[in-house]
């Protein structure tokens, strides 16, 4: 492999872990929590800084949440795990970024699953394809998972078929299971996908998240779980529901949460990130998790411009920033760190992070928890780099 290859990540996952034996320590709490990866401890607060989320898991290597992309996000060093959740026809939440699971599996293989597809309006924008909501839990686990983004990401595409879609159940067993083999809490980031279209469909999620939050001990204000959502109604509902840290996500300033448009509520994104907007979502979240353009805009050219305020204002209200998302291809890194034409090659990354680590952000999601790992580590008060 190019890039590394999977030996060297191994390597760089190997030795992150080793040199972060004292994270296990900040973050195990009590003895019992350390065994089950459960609640316990201080929360949120005491994970490293800036935290390193794995974006569906290690997705720049990968076919993302599956089992395999989680696992690996660990491996390489990730501090918390992310999941995206949307509903099965029965009820049942399962782990695909959205509901239309044409590009991630290999539903279109299945003859007897061609008269499902169709189009629909989802959040008022019409998509073609095959959705969660139309099979049964049992039907989609006859389905395998494969890479969203071949072009970019063709060595993803062997393993194509290894795993099949997960459940949110079976990610939380497995993160109960990963916490005791490995002496620490396995933290996770879940976020509602969609969750005003799928209650218009009698499919609400946060009901259902929170029994299963509360089934496996996560419901808690010291649980080890952030709960996501585009739409703040829904991380509203939530915290009616458990006491989990929760975290409000934010799109483009000149963007409309679908909740509030379906509200009639006019404010925008940019409304959102004022210090009254702000003063607003700390009324009922600990975080946000913004476009990494609302912390530093991007130019016409893809060039990045001057930071704005959002960080200094978010901090003034309480709130951590979790922003997202850095990849290491030079088609997703701004014009300032890509290398040579090929969108699918690796640009300057660890430089991308830097610039956004001086920003002071509390952590970042990337589909490169090892390159984010070392990047953060010289950002990390009192702990050597891995490489210095």
């Amino acid at each position: 492999m190019t890039q590394g290859g999977a030996a060297r990540r191994t390597v760089l996952g190997a030795a992150a872990l080793a040199a972060g034996t004292g994270m296990a320590g900040i973050m195990a709490g009590s003895a019992s929590a350390a065994e089950s990866g459960r609640g316990g401890g201080g929360g949120f607060r005491d994970l490293p800084v800036p935290t390193v989320i794995g974006h569906r898991g290690a997705s720049g290597y990968r076919p993302e949440h599956t089992l395999g992309s989680y696992r690996l996000a660990l491996d390489l060093g990730a501090d918390v795990v992310e999941q995206d959740l949307v509903p099965t026809r029965d009820g049942h939440l399962v782990c695909r970024h959205e509901n239309e699971i044409g590009g991630t599996t290999d539903v279109a293989d299945h003859p007897a699953f061609a008269s499902r597809r169709t189009t629909k309006s989802v959040d008022g924008v019409p998509v073609t394809g095959w959705f969660t909501e139309d099979f049964t839990l049992a039907e989609l686990k006859t389905l395998r998972a494969k890479e969203r983004i071949p072009a970019v990401r063709q060595r993803n595409t062997l393993y194509d078929g290894r795993w099949a879609v997960p459940t949110f159940e079976e990610v939380l067993r497995w993160a109960d299971d990963e916490g005791r083999r490995r002496g620490r809490k396995v933290w996770l980031h879940v976020e509602t996908k969609h969750p005003t279209y799928f209650r218009s469909l009698g499919l609400g999620l946060e009901e259902p998240l929170a029994r299963l939050l509360r089934r496996y001990g996560r419901d808690g204000r010291g649980a080890a779980v952030f709960l996501q959502s585009f739409e703040p109604s829904s991380i509203q509902r939530l915290a009616r529901l458990v006491s989990a840290p929760r975290v409000v996500l934010l799109s483009a300033a000149d963007t409309r949460p679908w909740d509030f448009e379906q509200a009639g509520d006019p404010r925008t994104v940019a409304d959102l990130v004022t210090p009254e907007g702000l003063k607003w979502i700390a009324g009922f979240a600990q975080g946000i998790g913004p476009t990494m353009d609302l912390v530093i805009p991007r130019d016409a050219a893809g060039r990045l411009g001057t930071p704005t305020t959002l960080v200094k204002d978010a901090h003034a209200r309480g709130l951590v920033l979790h922003p997202y998302t850095a990849r290491n291809e030079n088609s997703f890194l701004p014009a300032d760190f890509r290398k040579g034409t090929d969108p699918a090659a690796y640009g300057d990354a660890f430089a991308a992070f830097r610039t956004y680590f001086e920003q002071g952000i509390d952590g970042i999601f990337t589909d490169n928890p090892d390159t984010g790992l070392l990047a953060a580590e010289a950002f990390r008060p009192g702990r050597r780099p891995v490489n210095p």
